[in-house]
């Protein structure tokens, strides 16, 4: 009986949309779209949405394949991979965009996946988890850690703001559209580059050995039903090199449309990157953080949130610093606008707030989505 069951499960494409994860791949047909309508030099507007769209089945399936190695290649190379291709899709499209000059948007986006990740998944996570029950628990010490790496995120992300207040200047280029900031300012953000990467380093170090136990206890490290077969080595690294090559095509896309796509929209390249792009390259991660919260796996759910905005406050942000000294047309300093502040520190702080008790409510989740909409509303009258 056994042997007939696990026969009679899907397997290839169909196992991947029979999933409850495998909605991102009906939008496949849009890469192909994507591709030919760029060609064809149609709206720019048409080529960002289906452009956009292409990017969600790709990230999902770089995701899925990460995922599969992780599985197979133990906690400590699983944890690496997951650093390389968490936010794998994201970098990809920043450093396309670091390439044509976009500066504005990289930020932009980065701040706008940090708080995307914190008010808008984990309170969607809070409120749909929350429904129909009195209250959802996780694990307070992995959640505080995490909201605890934010906190240095947002003392390094604000200190060349200010020292380029106190300190600097900025120049506006004629016919450039980018800032060009003094050298003083770029060498600051690129040593508070390097210190984020050590400092998360050292938190791999922290969670995934020497306190290894207080984020996996032993009642938390059985393995969770699986809803498809698992793939094999070969099978996941020919998926994560396609899922690569798929998904740099459509940044490059995307990122070529953005500015003539928000112009002819009315909205400034600030808000489609902050918004826009960032919910598109974390699309497929916010639809699971959701799904396992509705399952009662709350730690799970957030870990996802507040992890992954960890993970590009203090990984993907120093690496693009770092890659903008030798791409595109000058280094990008760390100096985020007031909005991008804002919205950054009290993402932060209600991170800190809301997952101190190791415990939600659905009502925990509606604030946070507020929250969000307040500050996409701002970003959208800026």
């Amino acid at each position: 009986m056994p042997a007939a069951d696990a026969s009679q499960q899907p397997t290839g494409l169909r196992a991947l949309l029979s999933s409850s994860e495998g909605w991102p791949y009906l939008l496949v047909p849009f890469i192909p779209i994507a591709i030919l309508i760029d060609v064809l030099h149609v709206s720019p507007v048409v080529i960002f949405f289906c452009s956009a769209l292409g990017v969600i089945p790709t990230a999902a399936l770089m995701g899925r394949a990460t995922e599969e190695l992780a599985a197979r290649s133990g906690p400590g190379i699983g944890g690496l991979l997951n650093v390389t291709f968490g936010n794998a899709p994201e970098l990809i499209i920043a450093l396309f965009a670091l390439g044509k000059g976009l500066d504005e948007v990289v930020k932009a986006s980065l701040v706008g996946s940090v708080i995307g990740n914190i008010l808008l998944v984990l309170g969607a996570s809070m409120f749909f988890g929350g429904l129909g029950r009195e209250r959802q628990y996780f694990n307070r010490v992995s959640a505080s850690a995490q909201s605890s790496m934010l906190l240095l995120a947002a003392a390094a992300l604000t200190m060349p703001a200010i020292f380029e207040l106190v300190k600097g200047h900025h120049l506006p280029l004629p016919g450039v559209d980018r800032m060009v900031y003094d050298h003083s300012v770029q060498h600051l953000s690129l040593a508070i580059a390097i210190v984020l990467i050590l400092a998360y380093a050292a938190s791999l170090l922290f969670s995934l050995k020497t306190h290894r136990g207080l984020f996996n206890p032993p009642e938390a490290e059985d393995a969770p039903e699986r809803e498809h077969e698992p793939w094999t080595i070969r099978r996941s690294v020919t998926m994560l090199t396609i899922a690569g090559v798929a998904v740099g095509v459509m940044s490059e896309i995307l990122v070529s449309s953005i500015s003539d796509a928000a112009g002819s929209l009315g909205l400034t390249d600030f808000f489609v990157g902050a918004i826009v792009v960032a919910i598109v390259g974390n699309a497929a991660e916010h639809w699971v953080a959701v799904l396992v919260a509705r399952r009662d796996r709350m730690d799970l759910s957030v870990n996802i949130a507040i992890g992954s905005s960890a993970q590009v406050a203090l990984f993907v942000a120093p690496v693009l610093v770092i890659c903008s000294f030798f791409i595109g047309p000058g280094p990008m300093p760390l100096v985020f606008n007031g909005f991008e502040l804002g919205g950054f520190i009290l993402a932060i702080l209600i991170a800190n707030q809301v997952t101190h008790e190791g415990e939600s409510t659905w009502f925990e989740g509606v604030l946070l989505l507020a929250v969000y909409g307040v500050l996409a509303l701002s970003f959208a009258f800026a």
